[in-house]
């Protein structure tokens, strides 16, 4: 059984609510339905001191939520209203929009098509919901990309689906917790193809996106962003390998003439080694594995995926489906909790950056400030 949540330190850093009476709505995709996803979205909510700092919105159905109930991973059984509409929620309680009504086998730890195919369809709802407004942000449980792509979902991840989905130009993965942000310019590719899409273009692309979304996003007025080398050493002067001399150094250069506090590139395992880390704002790294075994080896269970560049906030844990523990009641909730977290503070951070950035002119007569999505509230 779960332990109760009520002396967790963590909690301490909650965020408070955005505008008082007027909680932000969040949306939870499920996930696999056979990994932890719906046991740690339970384990999260059974604190109902969440249902307090924000709306929450979990896309799945009666069936898979009762299922996981039934097995005790929390003191009580987590309870829902189960809707079919966003409109009218109040604050106070967990809601269930049913995503999909018929019965699903569920076998906890195992990979099965039809596990992925209803993670794709509470993705997919909850994406919709979003981008109709009926969500202020949305917070994505892990799905498994071996049951989850196919002709009708042709995508290597979270990532480039919302995308495609909110027709974003350029999407950057940034994980990150308290002392540390990384962002990946290349993510889900084999590792033979990363030194062809290393081009001038696109690590310009991604430094001005991840310049923008620390300003506007973190609220960090003039970030300082360490740039990872491709080679060992940084290329050791070009004897091994010359991207760092061709585009990397050129790049760097190009972005400090023109006021952004860019600079490397760095050999990467001694600017970790050494913590050189601690003097930036964000960390860009080349590849996946560059960036996310020392941030996963620092930020341990707390740390969250964020994605820049969408019209929207989107967060997640830092972690997969871990098919190896699901449906033994030992997931722990930790990154999910931050997940949440983060993602009402990104909300709050745009709406503060948005106003401060505003036309300080008075507005017309009858026109009306928006607060956050289309719940009624507007």
């Amino acid at each position: 059984m779960q332990p109760s949540f009520k002396n967790n330190p963590a909690f301490v850093k909650a965020p408070t609510p955005l505008i008082s009476g007027d909680l932000p709505v969040i949306g939870f995709s499920c996930g696999d339905l056979n990994g932890i996803g719906i046991e740690i979205i339970l384990k999260l909510l059974a604190d109902t001191r969440i249902a307090h700092q924000c709306i929450p919105v979990v896309f799945a159905s009666e069936k898979a939520i009762a299922f996981y109930n039934a097995r005790k991973f929390t003191e009580e059984p987590v309870s829902f209203r189960a809707v079919k509409s966003l409109e009218g929620l109040e604050a106070g309680y967990n809601y269930l929009f049913t995503a999909w009504d018929e019965a699903v086998a569920i076998q906890p730890g195992t990979l099965t098509e039809i596990s992925g195919k209803y993670a794709v369809r509470s993705l997919q709802v909850a994406s919709q919901c979003l981008r109709e407004g009926h969500l202020d942000g949305l917070v994505t449980a892990p799905l498994h990309k071996a049951n989850t792509q196919s002709k009708d979902f042709p995508f290597t991840g979270h990532t480039p689906f919302l995308q495609h989905f909110f027709d974003a130009k350029s999407v950057l993965m940034v994980l990150h917790d308290e002392a540390l942000r990384v962002a990946l310019v290349t993510e889900h590719i084999p590792v033979s193809a990363v030194s062809g899409n290393l081009t001038v273009e696109r690590l310009l692309q991604k430094l001005r996106l991840f310049r923008d979304t620390l300003v506007q996003d973190f609220g960090i007025d003039k970030p300082r962003i360490a740039v990872l080398g491709l080679n060992p050493h940084a290329g050791d002067g070009g004897t091994i390998g010359t991207e760092e001399q061709t585009v990397l150094k050129p790049v760097i250069d190009s972005l400090q003439q023109s006021g952004m506090l860019a600079f490397g590139p760095y050999a990467a395992d001694a600017f970790f080694a050494r913590g050189s880390y601690a003097a930036f704002d964000g960390v860009l790294a080349m590849y996946h594995d560059q960036g996310l075994i020392p941030f996963k080896t620092l930020a341990v269970d707390g740390g969250v995926n964020y994605t820049a560049g969408l019209s929207v906030v989107r967060t997640s844990p830092d972690h997969g489906t871990a098919f190896d523990i699901a449906g033994k009641g030992i997931a722990d909730a930790t990154s999910l909790r931050e997940a949440l977290f983060q993602c009402i503070e990104r909300i709050r951070q745009r709406r503060r950056y948005a106003e401060n950035t505003a036309n300080p002119l008075p507005r017309s007569r009858g026109q009306k400030e928006r607060t956050f999505g289309n719940h009624g509230r507007d």
